[in-house]
């Protein structure tokens, strides 16, 4: 009797154990830290990634930076002392993470780059990098322009621009894209360049200084997102010029803001950078989390969109 009890208390632990992963299964935990909420971009990216975590049962820990690197950097150790699975960030400037994502790395907590790219010494402190080609978002929107410029092939086009965040892989290569491809047109002039830091705000005043400098003499504005762009545009109507007709303006990013600015005849053209990066950035931190090959470059697709598609396209946007 006592050697079948034995034999019976063994085989009920045994199934107990085999059984238990599939009840004591720990949710993914994340660690997020976003650069901000400086723009429409960034607010409708940061409910993607929320949003996406909720739905696959991912436990969130989420940081705001407030725009600022150290904010970052505080954040990722914390994400370290807390053991958490994975990190993700999108970074606020491109250098200065070698030294925190070695921490991740002896720490054996992968990290995954959003949006945005950084320049480090050891491509291997990463796993993987989901986001845009930001490069390419400058060249459409300098092919838009050359395109356009064609039509009236005798007029020399003078182009203000409002760059992104300094140090920002946007601004970088938003700007790099923009010069390479007007380039070699020599009716295509960019007189002044100045950072709006990627919001309404700063866009609207280096809007203005750029009038009160070159006034009509500016016949393009390029700006590396909508929201400076939307900025710059109150300070064109404050100057008593119009807009989209007595200057052209070119924005990056695809937000309603600007389809509403395009159908008002207020913006010429838009390039798209999708926000709505959380369902795949779930989907590579679980495959990173159960030791899958993931990619180590990620690109979304993303369309351009001048002001001609604007109303028939504005009714689609989910962001």
């Amino acid at each position: 009797m006592m050697k079948r009890r034995t034999l019976l208390t063994t085989a009920l632990a045994a199934a107990v154990a085999l059984s238990a992963p599939a009840f004591a299964a720990k949710p993914l935990v994340i660690g997020f830290s976003q650069v901000g909420a400086e723009s429409e971009w960034r607010t409708a990216n940061t409910v993607s990634i929320k949003d996406a975590a909720k739905k696959e049962g991912v436990t969130l820990k989420f940081a705001d930076a407030q725009q600022k690197q150290e904010n970052q950097v505080k954040a990722i150790r914390s994400f370290i002392a807390q053991r958490v699975d994975v990190i993700a960030f999108s970074p606020v400037v491109e250098s200065g993470w070698d030294t925190v994502l070695r921490e991740a790395k002896r720490a054996n907590i992968p990290v995954i780059l959003t949006d945005r790219a950084v320049n480090v010494s050891d491509p291997s402190l990463y796993v993987s990098f989901l986001g845009s080609d930001f490069v390419e978002e400058g060249r459409r929107a300098g092919r838009w322009l050359v395109e356009r410029q064609k039509k009236t092939p005798d007029a020399a086009l003078n182009i203000v621009e409002l760059q992104g965040t300094v140090g920002s892989a946007p601004a970088l290569d938003r700007k790099k894209g923009f010069e390479e491809v007007i380039a070699g047109n020599a009716k295509l002039k960019v007189i002044r360049s100045q950072t709006g830091d990627f919001t309404r705000a700063k866009g609207k005043e280096v809007m203005e200084a750029f009038l009160k400098a070159e006034g009509k003499k500016i016949n393009v504005l390029y700006a590396h997102n909508d929201d400076m762009a939307i900025g710059a545009i109150q300070a064109i109507e404050e100057a008593g010029l119009k807009p989209g007709k007595d200057i052209i303006v070119i924005s990056i990013d695809g937000v309603k803001g600007a389809f509403e600015a395009m159908i008002a005849g207020k913006l010429n053209v838009t390039v798209e950078c999708n926000p709505l990066l959380g369902p795949q950035l779930m989907q590579i931190a679980k495959d990173v989390a159960a030791g899958k090959p993931v990619p180590k470059r990620v690109v979304t697709q993303e369309g351009v969109f001048p002001a001609e598609v604007a109303a028939k396209e504005f009714p689609n946007r989910k962001y």
